[in-house]
């Protein structure tokens, strides 16, 4: 079926429509009455009546032309309405405009840096909503959105605090007015809401030579004490001491730290966002206060992992250290099978050959039952790693002498990596095995002290035997299987020096129980000042590298000479760049 033609065509140049106002103007005329008559008529015939009737008809045509103009005025708002839904911020109000340029520093007298504390997760106080939060600075609390019947609006109108700072554009605005302030004075605030670094900044970090106390960058909080951009310490919420070491030991590896501190993670997820967040404030050096939080990371970890690690209980540092890697690796895009997709991997991860070989049981003539191993059923295969596992020998049962009952037993590193010699073997229910690392090893090492071993009576144990080393110069090339081709007098000392150190210290608090007294877990981080070690043994350099000792909110320098007297559970090492000398600085045993 056809189409109907239409009667009659369109006129190409016909006017638009008339506008709303027009339309109303052509209502009112149609409505209004006829024009009174002449004087004549009104003279020969006319009576009061005549001049009564027009007078109510031009009276009801008054009161029909303002109720007109105000179904236009509603219209108009509703309009308008429309409009602010359709913006992510409500439109300023006609009274909230910027003022006179003489009044638009009111109330930043009010301002209370001291009470400002940004590094806590982002929340309104009044909601619990994370979305178009403000802060109040002059007390410090968080509240949601600054238009009309928001919780920052009543804040300003009920307490009588005025100006307030948007956490994600930095913008700075006075309540209830609504007017942005722009104005130098508040660029400290700004900066220390989301610290940013240039790479000249991120270079001068590592530019300072060992033992220069003239070109360290000391810096003052708004208290007057001063304090070390880099080494600070961390508040401990309740339980989360074992997060505060961990971030300490990353945030001083090199790559790792200037990664974060230079890139742009706005469009990241949120946990490398946060991160960042948080290694930027370890490193700020206009801070208002020489400690920082966690507790904005933390709970991201805590969503991410389920709550397997919370503030409010204590976890296993290298558990969490495994998990985070893990996860950081996978929020910067890597993937789960290809090797080297991410600067986590390009950092930390090394590969290592694992031999493995079944053990068989079998009566000899004299029949004793003995168990040797199969060479025909010697499997071998590589494995990545981000973390070497060195396993202590048992503590011994009994002491040595009668007046040795302060000896703790001792083993020297070198000692305990000769698990990845390829030689020594493990034996693990009816398989022996045997690990060697291969070449290349990775930039820097993690290396885990496995001290607690399970116990169905008290849970974990833990073995107290003390792990000695040097922090400088530790040789891996024994461990490193040679390359092929490569004569063994050819090989060069592929050395290492220690970055960051997490320590273990058990503190008896008193018990009523039948077991005894219990042990609370303390663990602090020791972490190296100064940039990569460039192979001198600190001879005219000022002297050896400075160590920072980080327990919490206590931060403390320490000798590195006594580094290895504590109980090490995780370890850091730097591989020393080729040709930077071949001063070590004393052996690793």
């Amino acid at each position: 079926m056809s189409k109907r033609g239409a009667e009659e065509t369109l006129d190409v140049g016909a006017e638009s429509p008339a506008s709303k106002k027009a339309r109303i103007q052509d209502a009112l005329e149609d409505e209004l009455p006829p024009p009174p008559p002449e004087q004549d008529s009104v003279a020969n015939g006319a009576n009061g009546h005549a001049t009564a009737d027009v007078a109510g008809l031009a009276g009801a045509s008054a009161a029909r032309l303002a109720e007109l103009e105000n179904l236009e005025a509603i219209d108009q708002e509703e309009e308008a309405a429309a409009a602010d839904d359709d913006n992510d911020e409500p439109a300023v109000r006609a009274q909230q405009r910027l003022p006179d340029q003489r009044y638009s520093d009111l109330y930043l007298d009010t301002i209370s840096r001291k009470n400002l504390d940004f590094d806590f997760e982002k929340l309104c106080s009044v909601t619990l909503g994370n979305i178009n939060i403000y802060a109040c600075l002059v007390c410090g609390k968080y509240f949601a959105g600054r238009g009309p019947k928001t919780p920052a609006y009543f804040h300003a109108l009920e307490i009588g605090h005025h100006v307030y700072i948007h956490m994600e554009t930095k913008k700075v605005y006075v309540l209830p007015e609504g007017y942005e302030v722009k104005n130098k004075s508040l660029d400290d605030i700004k900066y220390v809401v989301d610290p940013k670094f240039s790479p000249e900044e991120v270079k001068s970090i590592d530019r300072r030579k060992p033992g220069d106390e003239e070109g360290r960058r000391e810096s003052w909080d708004l208290w007057g004490k001063k304090y070390v951009p880099g080494f600070v310490g961390m508040n401990n919420i309740k339980a989360n001491d074992y997060l505060n070491v961990v971030v300490q030991a990353l945030a001083h590896v090199p790559p790792l730290r200037n990664f974060f501190l230079l890139e742009d993670f706005s469009s990241r997820p949120q946990l490398p966002q946060r991160f960042s967040t948080l290694v930027r404030k370890i490193w700020n050096p206009r801070a208002f206060k020489s400690h920082v939080s966690p507790h904005e990371l933390i709970q991201e970890i805590s969503l991410r992992s389920s709550k397997k690690f919370l503030l409010t209980s204590q976890a296993d540092p290298i558990e969490f250290l495994s998990w985070f890697l893990n996860h950081l690796h996978l929020s910067l895009g890597g993937s789960k099978t290809k090797p080297q997709t991410s600067l986590i991997q390009k950092t930390f991860q090394g590969t290592l050959r694992v031999e493995s070989q079944t053990i068989t049981a079998h009566a000899d003539a004299t029949d004793r039952l003995r168990f040797e191993g199969n060479p025909d059923t010697i499997r071998s295969q590589t494995s990545p790693f981000l973390i070497l596992t060195l396993d202590l020998p048992p503590a011994p049962l009994f002491q040595d002498g009668v007046e040795a009952k302060n000896i703790i037993p001792q083993i020297p590193l070198t000692k305990v990596l000769e698990k990845y010699n390829g030689i020594a073997t493990q034996e693990r229910m009816n398989t022996r095995m045997r690990y060697r690392l291969l070449s290349p090893l990775p930039p820097f090492l993690i290396m885990h002290v496995k001290r607690f071993q399970p116990n169905k009576f008290l849970g974990s144990q833990r073995n107290p035997t003390i792990v000695t080393f040097h922090p400088r110069g530790l040789d891996m090339r024994p461990f490193v299987e040679r390359p092929e081709g490569q004569q063994e007098v050819e090989q060069e000392p592929l050395l290492y020096d220690l970055v960051a150190n997490i320590t273990y210290e058990g503190v008896k608090v008193r018990d009523d129980s039948v077991e005894g007294e219990a042990e609370r877990k303390v663990w602090k981080a020791q972490v190296r000042e100064g940039g990569a070690t460039n192979g001198h043994s600190g001879e005219g350099h000022g002297g050896a590298p400075q160590w920072w000792e980080m327990q919490d909110l206590f931060v403390n320098r320490t000798n590195g000479e006594l580094l290895s007297t504590k109980e090490s559970y995780i370890m850091v090492w730097e591989r020393r760049r080729k040709g930077s000398g071949k001063g070590g600085g004393g052996k690793s045993g």
